[in-house]
């Protein structure tokens, strides 16, 4: 990522950040969105264009605009706060790969359950100052133990996207 972005340490700006869900329940018919309010993170670009970082969801500040869904979603059939308040992705490698392209490999935690996610995202934004990425994949929530599916109302993977905009940090 030497090409478009300053070696050096970067913010998450939680304020221009937003990361979000969907997925088809209702055998298919109705599509749930959710949103995470409370988001984190950080990373470094190092001297040899390699990039590491993490990003923190705090599991409890996913909103559907729902509040009984949302409570749902917060208990142990889902995403089981309680025992587990955050979701991370920690970005193992990042590599720009021609144009605005991003390669990154990651280990994506939930609910205590770590799997590796390769995610391609968009640079859409650099300068000295800010990075903004945005990326969409898709996640199997079976995989994480959150198997709850009342009379087979949820099919498939879920969503996630992702707008990501870190800050350089001074030195």
């Amino acid at each position: 990522m030497t090409v478009a972005v300053e070696t050096g340490l970067w913010q998450l700006d939680p304020a221009a950040t937003t990361v979000a869900l969907k997925h088809r329940t209702m055998w298919g018919l109705v599509t749930v969105k959710g949103t995470f309010t409370a988001v984190a993170g950080q990373g470094e670009v190092r001297p040899d264009g390699s990039a590491v970082g993490t990003v923190t969801l705090d599991a409890s500040s996913l909103d559907t605009k729902h509040t009984k869904r949302d409570e749902h979603l917060r208990s142990a059939d889902f995403l089981d706060v309680a025992n587990h308040p955050e979701l991370t992705f920690a970005v193992r490698g990042a590599e720009l790969r021609g144009g605005d392209s991003v390669h990154v490999d990651g280990r994506l935690t939930v609910r205590g359950i770590s799997r590796p996610q390769t995610v391609t995202a968009r640079l859409v934004g650099s300068d000295a100052t800010s990075v903004t990425l945005e990326a969409e994949f898709a996640v199997d929530r079976a995989q994480f133990g959150m198997t709850w599916n009342q009379l087979g109302m949820m099919r498939g993977a879920a969503t996630v996207t992702a707008t990501l905009r870190f800050t350089r940090k001074d030195a």
